[in-house]
C-alpha cells in the first residue's frame, strides 16, 4: 500500500472509478505553491464513510433518547454513543458560549457542531492503517471553509440587512474626518474577509497532512508500541484541530451578527 493507498484500493473496479474522475476532476492547472500533484478519490470516500458513520451515531444517539423518554436528562452511567455524543455537545457549547454568548450558541450550536463532529471524526479515522483523514486535502477543506464564509454572510445579512454592510466601513459616520478612508477600509476588509477561507483550510490541511504523515513513517519504521504515543498524540492534534475549525468559525459568525453598541 503506497503513501496515498487506503483499503478502498482494494475494491474492485476502483481504478477504473479513478481513470473515469480523473477527466472531468482533475487539476490541469498550476499556480505557485498548485503544482501538479497525484489525482485520487479516497478522500471523498473516506468523507461519505464518515459521513455514514456519524450518521448511524446520531440515529443510534436519537433512539436511545427516545426509549428512555424524561429519564434522559440523567447522565448516562456508561461509556456509549450517548455519552459520546453529549460529551462532544457539552464541550462545543462550551467554546461556543464563551465566544458568542449563550443565545448565539444555542442557536447555531447545530450547525457549527456538525462542523466539528465531522471534522474531528475525519482526522480520527487517519490514525487507523489503511485509511487516510479526508481533511489533509483542500478539496475537502475547502468546501468546509466555503460553507463557512457563505453562512457568515448570509446570517450577517439576515441579522442587519443591508446595514451589514456597515462593518466592511468601520461604521464610520457620514460626518467623521476620516469618511475619506472609508474605499481603502472597503478593500482591506474585502481581502480579510476572503483571506478567510484560505487560512481555515490551509491550517487543517496542513497540521493534519503533516501528523498523518509522521505517525506513517514511524509506522512504517517500527510497526510495534513505538508508534503508541504519536497515535495518542495525534488524537490530541485532531480534537485541537477540529475544535480550532470550530472556534475561527464561530469567531467570525459572532462577529457578522454582532451589533454595534454606542
Amino acid at each position: 500500500m503506497g503513501p496515498h493507498g487506503t483499503w478502498f484500493d482494494f475494491i474492485p473496479g476502483m481504478g477504473g472509478l479513478r481513470d473515469a474522475l480523473y477527466e472531468p476532476l482533475a487539476r490541469r492547472w498550476t499556480w505557485q505553491s498548485f503544482q501538479t500533484t497525484h489525482f485520487e478519490i479516497s478522500h471523498m470516500l473516506i468523507a461519505a464513510l464518515v459521513v455514514l458513520l456519524v450518521g448511524l451515531g446520531a440515529f443510534s444517539y436519537a433512539s436511545s433518547v427516545r426509549k428512555l423518554g424524561d429519564a434522559a436528562i440523567l447522565p448516562p452511567a456508561k461509556l456509549g454513543t450517548r455519552a459520546i455524543f453529549e460529551g462532544l455537545a457539552d464541550m462545543v457549547f462550551g467554546v461556543l458560549e464563551g465566544v458568542m454568548g449563550p443565545k448565539n450558541a444555542r442557536k447555531y450550536l447545530p450547525f457549527l457542531g456538525t462542523f466539528f463532529v465531522f471534522i474531528l471524526f475525519s482526522n480520527l479515522i487517519s490514525l487507523v492503517p489503511g485509511f487516510r483523514a479526508p481533511t489533509d486535502t483542500l478539496k475537502t477543506n475547502v468546501g468546509l471553509a466555503v460553507m463557512v464564509f457563505l453562512a457568515t454572510h448570509i446570517l450577517g445579512f439576515k441579522e442587519h440587512g443591508i446595514r451589514y454592510l456597515e462593518q466592511f466601513t468601520g461604521h464610520l459616520p457620514l460626518k467623521s474626518p476620516l469618511v475619506i478612508l472609508v474605499p481603502l477600509m472597503f478593500v482591506i476588509e474585502i481581502i480579510s474577509h476572503l483571506i478567510r477561507p484560505v487560512t481555515l483550510s490551509i491550517r487543517l490541511m496542513a497540521n493534519m497532512f503533516a501528523d498523518h504523515a509522521v505517525v506513517s513513517v514511524f509506522f512504517a519504521l517500527v510497526p510495534f508500541l513505538v508508534p503508541v504515543p504519536l497515535m495518542l498524540l495525534g488524537v490530541f492534534v485532531s480534537v485541537v484541530q477540529a475544535l480550532v475549525f470550530t472556534l475561527m468559525s464561530a469567531t467570525y459568525i459572532s462577529l457578522a451578527v454582532a451589533h454595534e453598541e454606542h
